[in-house]
């Protein structure tokens, strides 16, 4: 079909084009073949008469008519997606759609996971992608790459909706048997002692946590090892002198199966909001608000772990 002399099918080519850069990794993400695409990419460049992809050495960039159309591109496919061709019910029992969601592994052990087993009987031919965040997560709502992204209230794209998921706070977690700490931790103590942080990312940009904790220890704190995951905090705690700043709702949930202690933090942190997010060109998807609604509801029906009676 053509509009306006453009044929509206090369709208989805020049969407994967901007995003690969690569004419054969475009090619296989639309399962054609490299001489359909290369097609598909002169008859674009006709229609713009612009080259919009040029090689720059081993790699192939986008030209500044090519960098102007990308948002409106994707805007325009993500609109016809949850207006048009997005069905507008939505049977949780019975329907097979897959569902994107972005999330650190903290979130994906404390709500994602016990959450996915009550899906499981309800909804049990739900699909489910789980994508890891990387140094910008917020783009990946931008650009319509995943449904959902759950992050803290602060890392959240001010453009597009958000609601609140749940709350938490953090606590310092030792091995059960920490010789120093069998009567609590104090400053001083936290302070002298060597920690496992986590870092994130390509960047290895450090938790809005461990920045709040650097901020107020005056940068004396010695990081002995730094991780990629929260969950594997644990494995370098336990057996050691170390320990670790968790969020209180994941170190509850170790300290279950793990000879783990947990303590009150003895900084001042702030808690944290943690908010789910979506495009909003989705916001009328019906399949999308059901997921939203339960998974909010689930998230405040959760138990909430009690603060520790003094050590």
């Amino acid at each position: 079909m053509r509009f306006d002399g453009l044929d509206l099918n090369l709208l989805v080519a020049l969407d994967i084009l901007i995003d690969e850069r690569n004419v054969s990794t475009a090619a296989d993400r639309l399962c054609l073949s490299q001489s359909a695409m290369s097609s598909a990419l002169k008859r674009l460049r006709d229609y713009f008469e612009d080259d919009l992809l040029v090689t720059c050495g081993r790699r192939m960039v986008l030209t500044p008519r090519a960098e102007d159309l990308a948002s409106p591109v994707r805007n325009a496919l993500l609109q016809i997606r949850s207006n048009v061709t997005r069905p507008q019910s939505f049977e949780p029992a019975v329907s097979e759609r897959r569902f994107s969601i972005m999330l650190s592994d903290y979130m994906r052990e404390v709500v994602l996971a016990p959450f996915l087993r009550d899906l499981a009987v309800t909804a049990p031919k739900l699909r489910f992608e789980l994508w890891t965040p990387g140094d910008h997560p917020a783009e990946a709502i931008e650009t319509g790459e995943v449904d959902l992204l759950i992050n803290i209230d602060r890392y959240v794209s001010p453009h597009h909706p958000a609601r609140l998921l749940l709350e938490d706070d953090y606590v310092v977690v030792a091995d059960v048997e920490h010789p120093d700490l069998a009567d609590g931790i104090d400053r001083d103590l936290f302070l002298g002692l060597d920690h496992v942080s986590i870092s994130f990312g390509r960047l290895k940009e450090p938790t809005w946590c461990d920045r709040m904790i650097e901020e107020q220890a005056g940068g004396v704190r010695r990081i002995a090892v730094s991780v990629s995951s929260f969950v594997a905090v644990p494995d370098f705690v336990i057996g050691t002198r170390r320990v670790a700043t968790m969020h209180r709702r994941l170190a509850t949930l170790l300290a279950a199966s793990l000879p783990l202690r947990i303590h009150e933090h003895p900084l001042a942190l702030p808690g944290i909001k943690e908010m789910v997010q979506w495009n909003s060109f989705s916001h009328r998807d019906p399949g999308l608000r059901w997921l939203i609604d339960t998974l909010i509801g689930f998230a405040l029906g959760a138990d909430v772990p009690e603060r520790l009676s003094a050590e």
